[in-house]
């Protein structure tokens, strides 16, 4: 029996170090630093479809966006991306996880500026409840450290607060996940853990007001109707909570409505909270209860390393110190290109690429956009627009030059109004993998 020598392609997604072993030109002694030689411009030229204009500027060891893994597949065994079937949702949806259920939406189909609901993504914890047979009737409790505990039905808070509607952004805490090296523990998220969606309830700081927060209320603890996956009904699925400050703010809100329709029951209908700008996990679903506590909530998915990120740098892989971590809270700045998808082909003679896409930043406002379509040589500022308000994300536009047919990497990168952007590549490795935010990459070819 003969051993199968594994393509270069199978190479470059398993192994690329000794892709590039075999790609790059030894004769010059640059290997790893060097360029592609000749003989390995054509062997990739080959894979990918076409030629690499830029392929001077390629760096050493990284996998070319046409067959880099960007839609994991939900489990080991499975060969391709798992595509959801699910009443009232797209069926381009990538399955990440079905116990519990988790999907994540493409960056090509983020391009509406407002997510529609059919596109949004999935992001369960527990087994969720049944629908509300009575939606109005849901009673949400208010307590711990207040003058005066309440218990408030969701037809009451319609009557008695005032609604507002807002655009805000909506991120899973493990969004990026995928793109760490070594792989970290949880679901295998690429950009596609976040959508952009219309929200419409009251202040949560309103409802706090009537119930009188103390001084000695510094935390809240949120609860929702969702069960463990155990089945034992005393062990709690997920208890987040945030800052008093954090949940004063006029746009955390406890919502009803998502994109002008009721919140549906996979979205944590009736009620559930939305507390923009940090991990969607404080954003509880099918909420219940929120106690206000006078020290830093210890609920489940508050301790350890769950939702946290190192505060020094730790080896990748190596043992966690429980004393280097701190609680995940603003999400980091972030930019997608929602058209062209990755992977888009187009006609020979084709020489301006027409690019939108979305940037985001946590707390934080988006700076700039810059594109690049030359390996990261070269960078153009994108067209910028700005939010509609407070947590909306930032489209952004921008047509680019190209000099011939073949093909080209068009990568995107943000940078936020504290001035910080986008890495090349995943940085700060931690266990469970919070705060992957490297640049965006799809490949197109020309011709």
């Amino acid at each position: 029996m003969t051993k199968r020598e594994r393509s270069l392609e199978e190479l470059y997604r398993d192994d690329p170090e000794r892709a590039d072993a075999l790609l790059y030109n030894r004769k010059t002694g640059t290997s790893r630093r060097g360029f592609l030689g000749g003989a390995g411009v054509a062997a990739m030229g080959a894979m990918v479809g076409g030629a690499i204009p830029f392929s001077q500027n390629m760096p050493a060891g990284f996998v070319p966006a046409a067959f880099a893994q960007t839609t994991p597949p939900a489990a080991p065994e499975k060969k391709g991306p798992q595509l959801l079937d699910f009443p009232g949702k797209d069926k381009g949806l990538v399955v990440l996880g079905d116990r519990p259920l988790v999907a994540e939406t493409p960056e090509a189909l983020l391009d509406d500026d407002t997510t529609p609901t059919s596109k949004f993504f999935i992001r369960h914890n527990g087994n969720p409840p049944a629908a509300a047979a009575a939606p109005d009737a849901w009673k949400l409790t208010i307590d711990g450290e207040v003058n005066k505990p309440l218990e408030i039905s969701l037809g009451d808070l319609k009557k008695n607060y005032k609604p507002q509607t807002l655009r805000m952004v909506l991120e899973c805490g493990g969004n990026g996940r995928g793109f760490f090296s070594p792989t970290a523990r949880g679901n295998q998220w690429t950009n596609g853990g976040a959508g952009c969606a219309e929200w419409t309830g009251v202040s949560l700081a309103d409802v706090l007001k009537t119930a009188g927060v103390k001084p000695s209320g510094i935390y809240t603890a949120n609860y929702g109707a969702d069960t463990h996956l155990s089945g034992d009904p005393k062990q709690v699925t997920l208890s987040r909570g945030v800052r008093i400050a954090k949940a004063m703010e006029p746009q955390t809100l406890l919502v009803w409505a998502m994109n002008g329709k009721p919140l549906e029951n996979v979205h944590g209908g009736p009620l559930r909270l939305i507390t923009p700008g940090w991990a969607g996990s404080v954003s509880h679903k099918w909420i219940t209860k929120i106690t206000l506590r006078d020290k830093e909530h210890d609920g489940p998915g508050m301790t350890g390393t769950n939702y946290r990120l190192t505060i020094n740098p730790m080896v990748p892989g190596a043992k966690e110190d429980p004393k280097n971590f701190r609680i995940l809270e603003s999400m980091p700045v972030r930019s997608i290109i929602t058209a062209p998808a990755n992977g888009t082909k187009l006609a020979a003679g084709t020489r301006e690429l027409k690019l939108r896409g979305a940037s985001w930043a946590g707390d934080l406002t988006v700076k700039q956009v810059e594109v690049s379509v030359d390996f990261g040589q070269t960078w153009v500022r994108a067209n910028l627009n700005p939010p509609k308000n407070k947590f909306d994300w930032q489209r952004w536009t921008l047509s680019v030059k190209v000099p011939s047919d073949g093909y080209y990497e068009v990568w995107s990168k943000a940078t936020d109004s504290n001035g910080r952007a986008q890495p090349h590549v995943a940085a700060n490795w931690n266990p469970q993998g919070y705060g992957s935010n490297p640049f965006h990459r799809i490949a197109v070819l020309i011709g």
